[in-house]
């Protein structure tokens, strides 16, 4: 999602138009804090889903529910992916590069790992 057509700029005129039409009295500061929080809020959800993918994917064929080692295998996986992303948006130019975004994105890889972790300590009861 790093490239130009997922920019804060271009997804503005999809959310933007929205806003306006369920909410027609919302100022100018609050729309864009409600852009804003969209566009982190699904940073959070990609990486959320990509944090389950790849506590899958180093599972494998385990007939163990969790290891520690998955886990940390996961966020810094997810983590590392972050900071590629954000590395390869230096080089676009409709982009920012930000250290936040990284937390960002690590935070939602972090979330599905404390969801891993709560549903499978569930199912072991």
């Amino acid at each position: 999602m790093s490239t130009g057509s997922f920019s804060s700029e271009n997804t503005s005129h999809i959310i933007e138009p929205l806003l306006k039409y369920l909410l027609p009295q919302i100022s100018p500061h609050a729309e864009e804090l409600i852009h804003g929080i969209t566009r982190k809020t699904g940073h959070v959800a990609e990486y959320f889903i990509l944090g389950l993918l790849l506590f899958r994917a180093f599972r494998g064929e385990s007939m163990q529910i969790w290891r520690l080692r998955w886990t940390i295998y996961t966020i810094t996986g997810v983590a590392l992916f972050a900071l590629s992303d954000e590395f390869h948006q230096v080089f676009v130019t409709t982009r920012d590069a930000s250290l936040i975004d990284v937390g960002i994105d690590s935070a939602g890889g972090a979330l599905s790992q404390l969801v891993m972790m709560r549903w499978n300590f569930r199912r072991w009861k």
